[in-house]
């Protein structure tokens, strides 16, 4: 049986490097309640990522839960379909109503010229995902949510370190999040982060994320407990430390499919553009069937045959899930693009663990079906 080749790998610090670390930590027995580590974290995160403040959390859900109440977010939300459900589900725990528009055909991003149609009464925000870490058109968006007085929440989960010209992706909009999760990029095992304007609003984050607490006997708000722990804070520090070389190793799994998958018939990669800093946090492909010869079902199950995981990122579309299925922006007439990628949609293996000999057997299974 040919070696198993997953989608993705976790960034793992040195058990030597870490040991030093959960050491002064048993020391202390500050393990949760902002330690020392979580500061040196936040701060951290932040000169790396290139914003002036940002809340670390316990995982990439509850900084968009916290958003949209910080945001004091109340009605309709406008979001895409082509997203983990996490995005969604956000809004529905927070008590509003998910507005699905149709996404752009090559990027996957919220279209911004189908926003404006969407627009009710009720509207109070705007919740976009650079989906791949692919940046949304956050000056048109932020032009449309000026014109009518909407917040902008961007779920930023697949764009840890991703800049447009230099700049972070982190700054559009009047909030961004992050996650930390074990697959992505950059990870503490389990974690996010929630990305902020003013020192406020930071605090007031910091409050929400912590019961509501403002002193020892003072609470603000009905918050919820979502910090992170000093152990995962420890783990993002040394992880900090060795996320460019995995990304630099990214990029050359990416280079490589890139050249060998140029001229596949049937099978497209989304392009890269000069003016952005990629994370390379996946590598999706589009199967059309007809000009492949087989379907995205077909070559994924094929491919799990051969021991080799891709996964079905997006699918099926959140719209289709029972939560929303009854909601009338849901319907499939509604987000032809959307439903279209999620059904083209296979994310390739793609983490710094994959040797030459993994990538050419992946390679090799998915072009030998034209030979």
């Amino acid at each position: 049986m040919d070696k198993k080749i997953t989608v993705t790998s976790p960034l793992l610090p040195s058990l030597e490097d870490f040991m030093p670390y959960l050491e002064k930590i048993w020391e202390s027995k500050w393990i949760t309640n902002n330690g020392n580590f979580h500061k040196q974290l936040e701060q951290a995160l932040c000169d790396y990522l290139g914003v002036r403040f940002i809340s670390a959390f316990t995982n990439g859900t509850l900084p968009l839960i916290t958003a949209l109440q910080a945001l004091r977010i109340t009605g309709e939300v406008i979001t895409t379909p082509y997203s983990f459900v996490a995005t969604t589900h956000a809004i529905w725990w927070n008590g509003n109503k998910p507005v699905f528009v149709d996404v752009d055909p090559m990027t996957g991003n919220l279209d911004p010229d189908l926003i404006e149609a969407a627009i009710t009464p009720r509207t109070t925000a705007i919740m976009p995902v650079h989906v791949y870490g692919n940046p949304c058109e956050t000056e048109k968006i932020q032009a449309i949510a000026n014109k009518y007085g909407l917040k902008v929440l961007y779920d930023a989960a697949h764009a840890f370190g991703v800049k447009v010209d230099g700049h972070s992706i982190l700054e559009a909009g009047d909030m961004s999040t992050l996650s930390f999760h074990a697959t992505k990029t950059y990870n503490t095992i389990e974690g996010g982060a929630l990305i902020c304007r003013d020192s406020e609003t930071k605090k007031r984050i910091d409050y929400l994320k912590n019961f509501g607490f403002a002193g020892e006997t003072e609470v603000v708000a009905p918050g919820i407990n979502s910090k992170m722990d000093e152990v995962r804070a420890a783990y993002g520090l040394l992880n900090l430390k060795q996320v460019d070389a995995a990304i630099q190793k990214r990029k050359e799994v990416a280079r490589f499919y890139q050249s060998h998958l140029l001229n596949a018939p049937g099978i497209r990669y989304m392009k890269e553009r000069e003016d952005i800093t990629y994370n390379y946090s996946y590598f999706p492909i589009f199967v059309d069937a007809q000009q492949y010869g087989m379907s995205r079902d077909e070559l994924y199950f094929k491919m799990r045959e051969k021991n080799i995981f891709g996964r079905r990122y997006f699918y099926p579309l959140i719209s289709t899930f029972p939560t929303y299925r009854g909601l009338k922006s849901a319907s499939k007439e509604n987000l032809p693009n959307a439903t279209k990628m999620a059904d083209e949609v296979i994310c390739l293996p793609m983490h710094h663990d994959l040797s030459r000999e993994d990538l050419e057997r992946i390679i090799a299974l998915i072009v030998t079906h034209h030979k």
